[in-house]
């Protein structure tokens, strides 16, 4: 039998209306299934667990939302040997983007149905968990100022929710002042003495499909880090531009790292987001959590 998890209000209400059409086709084929519309995280996480601790043998978990949705999800999903089926109905979708889920939800039920289980890495940090990335610094400022605006409602009711971040970018720039840190990454320390951002991915994409650590696998062992240092806001915005297809990688002000545990200390605190939802602040340690979760990917 397959479980649904579905957020209806993610993306603006664009979660309902996938899983009207993902339900439609589940009836259609006669399929078996159990659902339940959550309103919170906390009541996802509270569903999830019940059923999970059930006699019934659950071949995938279907969740009908965003990056959030699935974080919320991620303590029960861990390691349980139940593979994650996603349905991007958020407004940043990075997850999808990270593992090659199709936006359609037919095209999204038929990896559900039809394809493989493969297993992924977690970031750990704090003892919790994330699956696409930590942001620490500007982006993680960006991020939760997108998630506390108006804007962000709008762009994602007429379907344009990059565009919200975009807006938090210059949003953001009015009261943000970079500062020293230091980034140990497995034992070499390095430190910046002006930095803007430090983001440690799992997946190539972050903020709506920045392409912020183009090389980054979730199935490989490792972290990649992208560290922004040593610059002006005009450089700062003439940056994120390439970060849309990855061209930020060969700039002067951008160190590229990866290995398996990263500490971020900095001179000034700094808010740390996991796969969007606030996580912790500096100091912090970021850990890889090899093989920790099933997805559900196509052949």
């Amino acid at each position: 039998m397959y479980l649904f998890v579905v957020n209806e209000s993610s993306g603006n209400g664009r979660g309902l209306r996938v899983w009207k059409e993902i339900s439609k086709n589940l009836d259609r084929q006669g399929i078996v299934y159990r659902y339940e519309f959550t309103q919170s995280a906390e009541q996802a996480y509270t569903f999830l667990t019940e059923q999970l601790a059930t006699s019934i043998t659950w071949k995938a978990v279907g969740v009908v939302g965003g990056d959030g949705t699935i974080h919320s999800l991620l303590p029960v999903l861990r390691h349980s040997g139940v593979p994650l089926a996603v349905f991007p109905s958020g407004s940043g979708n990075d997850t999808a983007r990270g593992f090659q889920i199709p936006m359609k939800p037919s095209a999204a039920l038929e990896i559900m149905l039809e394809g493989l289980p493969k297993d992924a890495d977690l970031i750990a940090v704090s003892g919790q968990s994330t699956l696409t990335a930590l942001a620490v610094g500007f982006d993680a400022e960006v991020a939760h100022n997108v998630n506390n605006s108006h804007y962000k409602k709008i762009c994602n009711a007429i379907g344009i929710g990059r565009l919200a971040y975009l807006i938090g970018i210059f949003h953001t720039l009015l009261t943000f002042r970079p500062a020293p840190i230091t980034v140990e990454c497995d034992g070499v320390t390095r430190t910046y003495t002006s930095a803007w951002l430090t983001a440690i991915n799992n997946v190539i994409s972050y903020g709506g499909g920045l392409t912020i650590c183009p090389q980054a696998k979730p199935d490989d062992g490792m972290l990649d880090i992208c560290i922004v240092h040593d610059c002006s806001k005009f450089k700062l915005l003439l940056l994120f531009p390439t970060i849309l297809y990855g061209g930020h990688t060969r700039l002067s002000f951008v160190t590229m790292l990866r290995g398996r545990e990263i500490s971020v200390e900095s001179v000034l605190p700094r808010l740390a987001l996991g796969d969007g939802e606030h996580l912790a602040s500096t100091p912090l340690t970021a850990v890889v959590d090899t093989g920790a979760l099933k997805v559900m990917c196509a052949h």
